[in-house]
C-alpha cells in the first residue's frame, strides 16, 4: 500500500495547479496590450534638416534596465511634437524616463505582502505608467542601470505618441490622470486603461514601445529583463550598450 504524501506536499502540488491553471487562463486573454494603435508612421522625407536645421531626421532614444525591470527614456520635446499627451502641468523637461507596471508596486515602491505579490502576479491587477522627467544627461540620471541607446527615424515619434496616448486613462480635460508620485525622481504616476498580469508584465511594455520605434520583438521572449535586451541588442533593433551600471557606494 502507497503510504499517504506528507500534507505539505500536497498543498504544494495544488498550489502549482492552480498556478498553472491560473496562468493558462490569464494567457488566454493576450500577453499584448489591447487596443494597439494602428501604425502611422511615414518614411521620411529627404534631408529634412535642409528646410530646418534644427529638427535632425534622427532622434536618440533610450533602454534602461535593472536586472529584473526595463524602462525607456525619450527627447521630451520630441514626444510633444509627435503628440504625446502630457499631465496638466508637467513642466518641459529635457528627457523624461517611461516605465509600466502593477499599481500598487509603484505606488507602494514594491510588493512587500505576500498576498500582494500573489494578486498583482496571477490576477489583473490595475496599472500605472511612471513618467519621470529629468535634465540631466540618460548616465547621469539613471546611474545605477544598464543604458542602450539607438537612433530611430523622427517620424516614430508619431507612432510611439499613439502608443503611450493609448496607455493612459484620460480625464475629462482630455489630459492623463495622475494617481500618485513615481518611484524616484520627482515624476508621476498615470492612471493606465490596461490590467497588468503574468505574462503581461513590464517588460512586455517595453516591447511595445519598440516595436512602435520599428523593431521587432517577440513579447514571449521578452518577458524578463534580459529576454527583452538579448532581442534588442540583435538585428533590426541594434540597441547598443553604452553603461554598464554600477551599485550604490561604487
Amino acid at each position: 500500500m502507497k503510504k499517504a504524501e506528507p500534507w505539505c506536499k500536497v498543498a504544494r502540488r495544488l498550489y502549482q495547479l492552480i498556478a498553472c491553471l491560473m496562468l493558462c487562463g490569464l494567457a488566454s486573454c493576450g500577453i499584448r496590450l489591447p487596443d494597439a494603435p494602428v501604425p502611422v508612421a511615414r518614411p521620411p522625407v529627404e534631408h529634412p534638416s535642409v528646410t530646418d536645421p534644427h529638427r535632425l531626421p534622427d532622434v536618440i532614444v533610450w533602454l534602461i534596465s535593472d536586472p529584473i525591470h526595463t524602462g525607456m527614456v525619450f527627447p521630451y520635446d520630441w514626444l510633444l511634437e509627435s503628440g504625446f499627451i502630457p499631465p496638466k502641468n508637467f513642466g518641459k523637461p529635457r528627457h523624461v524616463t517611461l516605465s509600466w507596471g502593477d499599481r500598487t508596486a509603484y505606488m507602494e515602491k514594491g510588493l512587500h505582502d505576500p498576498w500582494k505579490f500573489f494578486r498583482a502576479l496571477f490576477t489583473p491587477t490595475p496599472s500605472v505608467m511612471e513618467l519621470i522627467p529629468a535634465d540631466w544627461d540618460v548616465v547621469e540620471m539613471c546611474p545605477h542601470q544598464r543604458i542602450w541607446r539607438k537612433l530611430v527615424p523622427r517620424e516614430r515619434g508619431k507612432d510611439l505618441a499613439a502608443f503611450l496616448n493609448d496607455c493612459s486613462r484620460l480625464g475629462v480635460d482630455g489630459r492623463p490622470q495622475v494617481v500618485g508620485t513615481s518611484s524616484w525622481g520627482s515624476g508621476v504616476l498615470l492612471e493606465s486603461r490596461h490590467q497588468y498580469f503574468i505574462p503581461r508584465m513590464c517588460n512586455v511594455w517595453t516591447a511595445h514601445a519598440i516595436e512602435a520605434l520599428g523593431g521587432k520583438i517577440n513579447p514571449w521572449l521578452g518577458i524578463t529583463a534580459n529576454g527583452l535586451i538579448r532581442q534588442a541588442e540583435k538585428p533590426p533593433n541594434d540597441f547598443e550598450q553604452i553603461w554598464w551600471g554600477h551599485r550604490p557606494g561604487e
